[in-house]
């Protein structure tokens, strides 16, 4: 179908009998209607170039970053980062995120499990699969994505492409095909439009391709950013941002005895490196072998990849496994020598140890870990979703976002 004559039936307010009929201002209209979805701006934090790219700029690019990894004292620079994409691509990929077209049923899409209004991740122990089956892990949060240069708790995503193919495809995640994927998009005619629109492409000539899906992905997961809690406030130098209380918390967390920022590294508070530390399975479960089956070494038996600590205070439960419900009990594993305990003949990291911190030392620790949430730049759910804006003759309009 012509895409002119399905933009005119999206607000067309009458049907001559035995055919269509549009004025062509009323064709153009809605052609403007349909590309409203798509913001021309760029998200919080960027600016736009004259390349219609949108880069990102903050605080700690002025900061040294050491072989470029972003770890080192309060006042590093961060690692390099993904950015580049036109507004309107990162739009599109924020609609596609919230759509169910993305798993074969429709029923599930990226935000069921990356909820964002739980840190982009999963409130549930272990997330549920198209198949509406508990899956192996917990789903992580997707906060600052962008500098990552691995993914998955197990590390084996090494681009954040191949890490969005994985749970697109996995049979028990939203059990989707390449095939089908391509198939389901370019029969929606409102994605083949907006898409081509995108590429500056003819929408009658246009077919969307599995890399046009996943970089769209892509592009809008590169932006989700959370540089600005009141712990980086007091570290480019506005001080009273922290309470006495956190700033000892602070202390804590960097202090030898606790060795926090020695795998929590600041400022993304991730070394981005695999530990084994005895996390335990919740009852039931058999143990997860976890990035000894990816790196094929027996000293990974039982590792995972140490998780940024920004808006952990959203992203409950806690750990691979969901295994704990709030950070009093990620604290109290970590604190009484639990991990050791429950190792198991594991070759557990040697940070890993039972540094018996006094019970207000931990009090202070939990309030310094409130201070590292923000979501400022949390993107707003689409009030329509592309998918369904489908050839219907009672639909008479488009919802503008």
């Amino acid at each position: 179908m012509n895409y002119l004559i399905w933009l005119a039936l999206l607000t067309s307010d009458h049907l001559i009998a035995g055919g269509l009929w549009e004025s062509p201002d009323s064709i153009e209209r809605n052609q403007r209607e349909i590309l409203g979805l798509l913001t021309s701006d760029c998200p919080p934090g960027y600016e736009l170039s004259q390349q219609n790219t949108c880069k990102f700029f903050h605080q700690y690019q002025t900061y040294p970053s050491i072989l470029d990894r972003g770890i080192g004292g309060t006042r590093t620079g961060l690692p390099s980062f993904r950015d580049g994409f036109s507004p309107a691509l990162i739009d599109l990929g924020r609609h596609l995120f919230f759509d169910p077209i993305l798993s074969p049923n429709q029923t599930i899409s990226c935000s069921s499990c990356h909820d964002p209004d739980h840190g982009f991740a999963d409130p549930g122990a272990h997330s549920i699969g198209i198949s509406r089956q508990p899956l192996d892990r917990n789903a992580p949060s997707l906060w600052n994505l962008g500098f990552l240069n691995r993914f998955n708790w197990d590390g084996s995503a090494v681009t954040l492409e191949t890490q969005i193919l994985g749970p697109l495809y996995n049979p028990q995640e939203m059990g989707n095909t390449k095939e089908n994927l391509v198939h389901r998009l370019n029969t929606s005619e409102a994605y083949r439009f907006l898409f081509a629109k995108v590429y500056e492409k003819d929408p009658d000539r246009f077919e969307i391709s599995e890399k046009h899906i996943i970089t769209a992905l892509t592009a809008f997961q590169s932006t989700l950013i959370s540089l600005n809690s009141r712990y980086d406030r007091y570290v480019h130098g506005h001080h009273e941002s922290l309470s006495t209380e956190e700033i000892r918390g602070l202390n804590v967390f960097r202090s030898f005895v606790a060795r926090c920022s020695e795998c929590h590294t600041p400022p993304l508070f991730t070394n981005q490196q695999m530990a084994v530390i005895g996390a335990p399975e919740r009852k039931g479960l058999t143990f997860d072998h976890g990035a000894e089956l990816v790196f094929g070494s027996k000293r990974l038996k039982g590792g995972f990849k140490v998780p940024t600590l920004r808006n952990i205070t959203k992203t409950a439960p806690y750990m691979h496994s969901g295994g704990f419900q709030d950070l009093s009990e990620v604290l109290a594993f970590y604190n009484e020598g639990r991990a050791a305990k429950e190792g198991r003949g594991l070759y557990l990291h040697w940070h890993i140890t039972s540094p018996d911190l006094a019970k207000s030392e931990l009090a202070d620790l939990k309030s310094f870990l409130n201070a590292l949430e923000d979501e400022s730049f949390k993107p707003k759910r689409p009030n329509i979703t592309i998918s369904k804006l489908i050839l219907n003759n009672e639909r008479r309009g488009v919802t503008k976002q």
